[in-house]
């Protein structure tokens, strides 16, 4: 990693700290170390900044810096509870209104992409939506069917790549020098969202995203999605079905068309927890941006299927589990499953982590959304972290940022939410589920399969094993080389026996 990382990360967060990015967190919720931090950076404030509070340019300052910045900034526009209203609302203009690229770029872009395909496309629109990754048109197919092609921004990728090695040099740098932060494991979350970035920039992925979501949507009522073309899609274009709906953060054509917003946020809630803890395969960037309503059903229209998530099994079951704990008070259980998935070293005390959870939990309980500050829940929740020296669990990131996004969408539409009512119907389902008969089965599955990958892997263990000790055995007449490989084999086939009987046991037999 050369120089060149450190001087964008230095950049980077010179401009962050000029344009007032650390202005607009409630500093009194933050633990001490972050504190300091904060109080450093704040001396590059302009003036301006510092004696209004207005943060109008930062927007124009994530759109320079790069396109992973344009993502916080996204994020944040859905948190006025977090970053203030004001803030939030200029942030927003990252979501879809950006600027789009050279229109005459476009014919050569699509001719590049799809070939002699290319020309299929008729009636072909200036940008309609533009992001920080791709822009999006609208066209017409030769039978008259209206589409949406979305086309990758030229140079995109040498832009994510260069924003990518500066955050992997900023994580290095955290974890050298800040040792507090090593368990927060900042390496290994930015390698997770490098992932992430890799699939978004190749528009194929995305279209096998939108294929499988389809698939286990089906049967599902009040959750859209477009249908992928796929004569004309390829790594820089993809061609959908055409969607029409009212974006899901205009409250007044909301409310003109008669739409019920109390219903769209309880239909976007728990449609979002069906995909992750149902199919753990879930939509990872629903910022405003990308959801609609249609005025005639009330259903959730989404788009934008380049950041996905997918968690295992054990995963979504600690994803509900903890939800039904907060829903049903039970901080005890919360505690335990947090020990079981490795968030908690065993060092610490699940009794005493049970009662920082109901100190976090209970004053939650019975409020409206709105009288909720999730700058200071979050800040209560980091400083438990450090107490009791949990660890990021990297694969649950993408899970962690869009349940942040989700449940800011569905409070911008209904102030007074009740997350945990509307929680339950899906979460308590699965839970009882996943502890029945269905459940335990389920389960078994999973040993058996375990253990006959175990078992197919034996005959190259064996034969390893024996390759070892020939390797070992140049002098294999010596008595005491025949009394070591004796023992060697003797030990191997002996554990082999206890591995078998353990998984013999294991499945019941």
């Amino acid at each position: 990693m050369g120089l060149g990382a450190y001087f964008r990360l230095a950049r980077a967060g010179f401009v962050l700290a000029r344009e007032g990015a650390l202005s607009i967190a409630d500093n009194d919720a933050l633990p001490p170390v972050m504190k300091a931090g904060v109080r450093f950076g704040r001396l590059f404030e302009r003036g301006e900044v510092r004696r209004s509070g207005n943060v109008e340019r930062l927007t124009r300052a994530l759109h320079r810096l790069g396109p992973t910045y344009v993502k916080l900034g996204q994020t944040l526009a859905t948190r006025p509870d977090i970053v203030g209203p004001a803030a939030a609302a200029d942030l927003a203009v990252l979501q879809d209104s950006m600027e789009p690229f050279d229109p005459a770029l476009v014919p050569g872009l699509l001719h590049e992409a799809l070939g002699a395909r290319a020309a299929e496309l008729t009636e072909f629109s200036p940008p309609i939506a533009a992001a920080s990754i791709a822009q999006v048109h609208h066209a017409r197919l030769a039978d008259g069917t209206k589409v949406a092609v979305k086309i990758l921004r030229p140079g995109i990728r040498q832009r994510f790549a260069a924003d990518i090695e500066s955050q992997y040099a900023g994580a290095r740098l955290a974890e050298t020098f800040v040792p507090k932060l090593r368990r927060l494991r900042p390496v290994d979350v930015v390698a997770t969202l490098d992932r992430s970035a890799r699939i978004e920039l190749d528009l194929r992925l995305e279209a096998a995203s939108i294929s499988e979501f389809t698939d286990n949507i089906k049967d599902d009522t009040g959750f859209v999605i477009p249908r992928v073309l796929w004569d004309y899609t390829s790594d820089t274009v993809l061609t959908t079905t055409w969607v029409e709906g009212i974006p899901i953060r205009d409250n007044a054509a909301l409310d003109a068309a008669g739409v019920d917003r109390k219903a769209l946020a309880k239909n976007l809630l728990q449609a979002f927890l069906r995909h992750t803890v149902r199919d753990g395969f879930f939509h990872a960037d629903l910022h405003p941006g990308n959801l609609f309503a249609d005025p005639r059903t009330g259903d959730v229209i989404a788009v934008d299927f380049g950041i996905m998530g997918r968690i295992t099994r054990r995963e979504r079951r600690f994803l509900a589990e903890i939800l039904y704990g907060f829903i049903t008070r039970n901080y005890r259980l919360i505690a335990e499953r947090h020990f079981e998935i490795g968030y908690v070293p065993r060092s610490q005390s699940i009794d005493e982590f049970a009662l920082a959870l109901r100190a976090i939990g209970e004053p939650q309980h019975g409020r409206r959304v709105s009288e909720i500050s999730m700058s200071k829940v979050l800040g209560q929740l980091f400083a438990t972290t450090e107490l009791f020296e949990m660890q990021t669990r990297p694969e649950l990131i993408l899970l962690q940022k869009s349940m942040v996004l989700v449940e800011g969408v569905a409070r911008a539409l209904d102030p007074e939410l009740d997350i945990w009512t509307i929680s339950e119907p899906i979460v308590g389902d699965w839970v009882r589920r996943s502890a029945g008969p269905l459940g335990r089965l389920e389960d078994l599955r999973d040993h058996f399969d375990t253990a006959v990958a175990t078992l197919g892997r034996l005959p190259a263990v064996v034969s390893k094993a024996e390759a070892a000790l020939d390797d070992y055995e140049h002098d294999k007449h010596a008595p005491g080389r025949r009394f070591n490989r004796f023992m060697i084999l003797t030990g191997f086939w002996l554990g082999l026996v206890v591995l078998l009987t353990a998984l013999w046991r294991l499945l019941g037999f």
